[in-house]
């Protein structure tokens, strides 16, 4: 029989202090009534034991939600089974379901991962924080997932603690220092069986490939492989700081905000690239062309550039002349 109170499903204090620790070396503040901490359940693992350890670090100060992408037949019982623990708990639950006219088309998991962050960002109204069960052996994952494509800084960070949703809304990661095994052991001693998603198993998908793999070569330990990307992190902020720096001094915007030079002499690499991506995105913007660009030619782009040439990428056009790059609307192309 499942537990039917609250007690029963509390955390070891122990943990439920770990937990605190953890949350707010993130949000620099404990939640509370008047700014409250959203989390996402899907009713797996990682994220019922992130909802147990919240629900005991701060009472009434928590919400959940379960995102139902519309993909799978069990999704809503699985959403249902979240919500009946949530009621143990008295931790308001809702459940937000993809609409109609989603689109899921292309990568799949990348584009239901879009689509939840969308929801549940609308969703949190004026919650201070929206926490995410994301754990160390996710981490060790994606750092083999995008190693494995020839992933630079960037690509092999590690998972953000932190970061900007949406005005007024953060997205943190209190887990990154949790093994799944212990967040495993923490719905076991609540007597929850966790709601399994068959696509963490399926050869199909990267991630489960990638999950296999770790299990079965003890060379390739996911609390190593967690501490690369972490230290990778730190490279891809010192390198976003002096990027931003490297903008404002190197970077002319038209008034409108649609043409941009940059004077990239004597700059390295891979700050020359990061520069000409954020002018690609910049004439997109003021010129309110795609939103989500497609940049993954921008290392040919920028070869180009440094060769003394021209090229377009996304509908922007850029030219090299001396040290500088000049970037702006492409012209429309020419019929036939």
């Amino acid at each position: 029989m499942p537990p039917t109170s609250a007690s029963e499903l509390t955390p070891p204090a122990d943990l439920v202090g770990r937990f605190r620790r953890d949350l707010e070396a993130l949000t620099g503040a404990a939640p509370s009534p008047e700014r409250k901490l959203a989390l996402a359940v899907s009713g797996g693992g990682d994220s019922l034991a992130l909802l147990l350890l919240a629900a005991a670090a701060y009472p009434g100060a928590v919400i959940a939600a379960t995102v139902d992408h519309g993909l799978r037949p069990e999704a809503a019982g699985e959403a249902a089974f979240v919500g009946s623990i949530c009621a143990r708990l008295g931790v308001p639950h809702q459940v937000l379901v993809a609409p109609e006219d989603a689109d899921l088309h292309g990568n799949l998991q990348q584009a239901a991962r879009r689509l939840r962050y969308r929801l549940l960002g609308r969703w949190a109204g004026d919650a201070a924080w929206l926490a995410v069960a994301h754990q160390q052996d996710d981490v060790a994952e994606t750092f083999l997932m995008r190693a494995r494509r020839g992933a630079g800084v960037g690509g092999l960070a590690g998972m953000a603690g932190r970061r900007t949703l949406r005005p007024g809304l953060q997205l943190v990661r209190p887990l990154l220092g949790w093994r799944r095994a212990e967040l495993a052991a923490v719905v076991e001693a609540a007597g929850i069986e966790a709601v399994e998603d068959p696509s963490n198993r399926h050869p199909r998908f990267d991630r489960a490939r990638m999950r296999q793999l770790l299990a079965g070569t003890a060379e390739l330990r996911p609390e190593r492989l967690a501490l690369a990307a972490s230290n990778l992190r730190h490279a891809e902020d010192a390198l976003a700081h002096y990027a931003a720096q490297e903008w404002e001094s190197r970077a002319r915007v038209s008034e409108d905000g649609r043409r941009v030079a940059l004077v990239v002499a004597s700059l390295p690499y891979e700050i020359r690239r990061r520069l000409a991506r954020q002018a690609i995105l910049q004439v997109l913007e003021a010129a309110q062309l795609s939103p989500a660009p497609a940049l993954d030619r921008l290392d040919a782009l920028v070869q180009r550039l440094d060769a003394g040439g021209t090229g377009t990428i996304a509908g922007v056009k850029a030219s090299a002349k001396a040290a500088t790059w000049a970037f702006s609307v492409a012209p429309p192309r020419r019929s036939h």
